[in-house]
């Protein structure tokens, strides 16, 4: 029958899910049929979800009861048996340039309609509920389109104007209607100037970039330099330290050499007297004897005092010499000093004990401070914008005592300019006669921000010390850029040269008429900017300064060529 009646073709047959011959063929209570496999599939992954159908949308309350419709398998079996039409031709299907069906799986059908409601594109008979269901049929469908993003849900017409009044993409009809007055371009213009001013913010990033690539280096520059520092000190301290307590043994050593030197001396001393008082002791022993022998003789005369207590003679009755006792010289002339002996050093020695503690004690907090003081500051990295810069900024004036005499001040001593005469400043020891150049009065220590604005000629904007020469001898002794007590940038008309202790970088950069100077004195920082809408790194260095530094300029060129340090604030 299926050969006599209407011509079906396999799509006829076809379930709309997989887009297969029907297989255990099932009919919803829509009244759309699918293979048993496919909605229950569909189902069971919105199983949370109110059960409906995917063609017509239309929900049920509870979920239906699958059972096979047996007149449609049947059916099916029959036409496979006799024969289905030949699928669509290859020139149904999606090509490489076509609009494909969104809602096709496997092999996807060329869309005939785009909906700008539900941004996708619908093959014939997948837009089919869009013709039959009330909600789909308000929906706006339009030729198949790619990009439905740019088709105006309005007009269908493609959005190629750009409103810049309310920042949204429109049509030409829009542009007229609701649109009209507003300011509207092409949105090729609009395209053209977002990607400039993409570009524009990709430099920028870029450069941002590069700037912080460069900030972390300098940190990890910064880690080694600090454990370099570290172990060289701490090897330095415990040098100084052993030969301080080198020192210390050895003034012990010392002092009880000579302790025990003069220990010996006095031991030796007093045993020299006292073997002496011994001998003596011996031959008064002696002698006493002798005499207490003579006074048990009966035969001798008596004894005769003399003229002396300490001394006398006894004159023998049977021979004429005499025995005579020598006075007890010594025993008269010994004293004994309290026991004090060598206290006296322990004293001496314990005064220097004190006087070292002292010291210590003292010098110890001035250590204590200065490695304590040790500061990388980490949370002061250098600013990254202008607006961050002048947070620092300073009002640089010119020293008269300084400036040359073929420039003249003006601007309140911020600006100097070249004359063909010499001005008739006061003689000053200050004065640079040499280079037509100034320094500032500010002696600057901390975080300091300031420009340099030029004029004609070139300039050289610099930092220095302010015991550079200033007259007299080389003239590279006084040029900024060209000694070890200045550093300077020189502008020229077409180029930047940094110079420090006559050592030359050529450096590029946009040109501008304005240089920017960021000084950070602690963390050695000086950094040179060109500024114009944005501001530019030209250069950066990293150093000590060991001294406070100054402010300069060095104006180069012909008459009239000035620079001036330009108010900030």
């Amino acid at each position: 029958m299926a050969q006599k009646g209407v011509q079906l073709d396999q799509e006829t047959f076809s379930c709309s899910m997989c887009l297969e011959v029907l297989k255990d063929p099932v009919t919803i209570p829509c009244g759309h049929s699918y293979c048993m496999n496919c909605i229950k599939n569909y189902w069971d992954e919105g199983e949370k979800k109110i059960p409906s159908c995917p063609l017509c949308r239309e929900t049920f309350t509870q979920r239906p009861v699958l059972v096979k419709n047996t007149m449609l398998a049947a059916l099916v079996e029959e036409m496979k048996k006799t024969g289905l039409q030949a699928a669509p031709a290859d020139h149904c299907y999606a090509g490489p340039e076509d609009v494909a069906c969104d809602f096709c799986s496997g092999r996807k059908l060329k869309a005939v309609k785009s909906c700008l409601v539900c941004l996708a594109s619908y093959c014939e008979k997948h837009l089919q509920p869009h013709y039959d269901v009330a909600p789909l049929k308000k929906h706006k469908l339009v030729d198949p389109s790619k990009n439905l993003q740019y088709i105006c849900p309005r007009h269908g017409e493609v959005m190629k104007m750009f409103c810049r009044t309310d920042e949204k993409c429109i049509c030409y009809l829009c542009s007229v209607e609701e649109h009209k007055g507003h300011d509207t371009v092409s949105a090729a213009a609009e395209r053209t100037e977002r990607q400039r001013e993409m570009e524009v913010s990709q430099q920028q990033i870029q450069q941002e970039i590069q700037d912080r690539e460069r900030d972390v280096k300098l940190l990890q520059q910064e880690v080694e330099a600090i454990n370099q520092s570290a172990d060289k000190t701490v090897e330095d301290s415990e040098e100084i330290f052993t030969e301080l307590i080198s020192l210390l043994w050895k003034r012990s050593s010392d002092v009880k050499q000579q302790i025990r030197s003069q220990q010996e001396t006095e031991v030796r001393r007093v045993r020299e007297l006292e073997e002496k008082l011994q001998q003596e002791i011996t031959d008064l022993k002696r002698r006493d004897a002798e005499m207490k022998q003579l006074h048990n003789n009966p035969s001798l005369p008596p004894l005769s005092e003399s003229t002396h207590s300490s001394s006398f003679s006894i004159r023998p009755l049977t021979h004429s010499s005499s025995i005579s006792i020598r006075p007890l010289t010594h025993s008269s002339s010994i004293s004994i000093r309290p026991l004090r002996y060598f206290q006296d050093v322990t004293a001496a020695v314990s005064e220097v004990r004190g006087q070292l503690q002292d010291i210590l004690r003292d010098m110890w907090t001035n250590v204590s401070l200065t490695i304590t003081d040790v500061d990388v500051l980490l949370s002061q990295l250098e600013p990254k914008s202008r607006a961050g810069f002048l947070k620092y900024s300073c009002e640089i004036t010119l020293d008269p005592n300084t400036v040359n005499t073929r420039l003249l001040l003006s601007e309140e001593n911020r600006k100097v300019t070249i004359l063909n005469q010499h001005q008739s400043y006061s003689s000053h020891p200050d004065r640079f006669t040499n280079v037509l150049q100034v320094l500032s009065r500010e002696s600057l220590t901390g975080r300091h921000y300031w420009e340099v604005e030029k004029k004609a000629g070139g300039v050289f904007v610099a930092v220095s010390y302010k015991k550079i020469s200033r007259s007299g001898g080389e003239w590279k002794e006084s040029a900024f850029g060209f000694n070890d007590k200045s550093w300077s940038l020189r502008c020229s008309s077409d180029r930047f040269l940094f110079m420090y202790n006559n050592i030359r970088t050529v450096i590029s950069g946009p040109q501008s008429s304005r240089i920017g100077v960021y000084l950070d004195h602690r963390a050695g920082v000086l950094s040179f900017y060109s500024v114009s809408g944005t501001m530019t790194l030209l250069h950066r260095v990293q150093t000590s300064f060991t001294q406070p530094l100054h402010a300069g300029v060095w104006v180069c060129g012909t008459v009239g060529a000035s620079a001036e340090f330009c108010k900030l604030k």
